[in-house]
């Protein structure tokens, strides 16, 4: 039986972005907070990004200047599915590989992921881009799964979605030779004018083409914001980049079987600069239009 119905199914491939209650059983999600509570808490014993990903790189992102033992801001967690037996959980047995399998085909894999935390206080800003120049594949069947594990209003830094923005190709990235991760001012401009704002309750999911403009302004409220960000594509899409999260459940086959096969389409674009810290926020300074 499908997940999603055909109405949504047209909608994602029209808009590039829907949003989809109920991803996650409350189980799933009361098991995810508890993670990151723990982690919260453990923070506090940091001053600077600690942890360490299989390439390195910290696996623990802190909001600094500002984070401290009395308020903590932990702002990232980087392939959380390899410490946490409930982030793997939902990434190959919730809801939401069910969905991606009924928007790109019946073979899916995991590709990385990691959490993004708006914490009150924490100035954390996503300026805009799309996610493919960061992970380009041999095809685009790619979706970026954003699993809201607050309630997401207007005040705590909800996605902001360009609709039918990935029908436009690919916006540079790369700015004066430099790696800025974030869209020239005519993109940005041309998505501002058919933005979404996309709040979700607790337990919902966006599912968001690769090629989609977004973007997300800081946390001007008092509640948490933080999203469980799980990244899948078709079996038979190849990465052509490293990885900038990766993991030992990278190529994950969560719905179908492995073909061995590779499909293609035409496009051209820089490849990605590898992000130093493991962090994408790091990543996306220095343009100034």
């Amino acid at each position: 039986m499908p997940a999603l119905s055909p109405t949504q199914i047209e909608a994602f491939h029209r808009d590039g972005t829907i949003a989809v209650e109920d991803a996650v059983t409350p189980e799933q999600l009361a098991a995810l907070r508890r993670a990151f509570d723990a982690w919260w808490e453990e923070s506090r014993a940091h001053d600077r990004n600690y942890g360490e990903m299989i390439d390195g790189r910290p696996r623990f992102d802190l909001q600094i200047p500002g984070h401290s033992p009395e308020t903590p801001l932990l702002r990232r967690v980087n392939s959380p599915t390899e410490i946490s037996a409930a982030y793997l959980d939902v990434v190959a047995n919730s809801r939401i590989p069910d969905m991606v399998a009924d928007l790109i085909g019946p073979n899916v894999k995991f590709h990385h992921s990691k959490i993004n935390a708006k914490l009150p206080g924490a100035n954390t800003e996503v300026k805009w881009h799309q996610d493919f120049p960061f992970t380009p594949h041999s095809n685009d069947d790619l979706v970026t799964a954003l699993l809201a594990m607050d309630d997401v209003d207007e005040t705590n830094g909800p996605l902001i979605s360009a609709l039918g923005s990935h029908k436009d190709g690919i916006a540079e990235i790369w700015h004066g030779g430099k790696f800025t991760g974030i869209a020239g001012d005519e993109a940005a401009r041309a998505w501002e004018r058919d933005a979404k704002t996309f709040t979700m309750k607790a337990g919902s999911v966006c599912l968001m083409h690769t090629k989609v403009g977004h973007s997300s302004a800081p946390n001007r409220g008092t509640r948490p914001r933080r999203l469980f960000i799980a990244v899948y594509s078709a079996e038979d899409a190849i990465p052509l980049s490293l990885n900038p999260l990766p993991s030992t459940h990278e190529g994950l086959i969560v719905r179908g079987e492995r073909t061995g096969r590779v499909r293609s389409i035409h496009f051209e674009m820089k490849l990605p600069q590898r992000p130093q810290t493991g962090s994408f926020f790091n990543q996306q300074v220095g343009y100034d239009g």
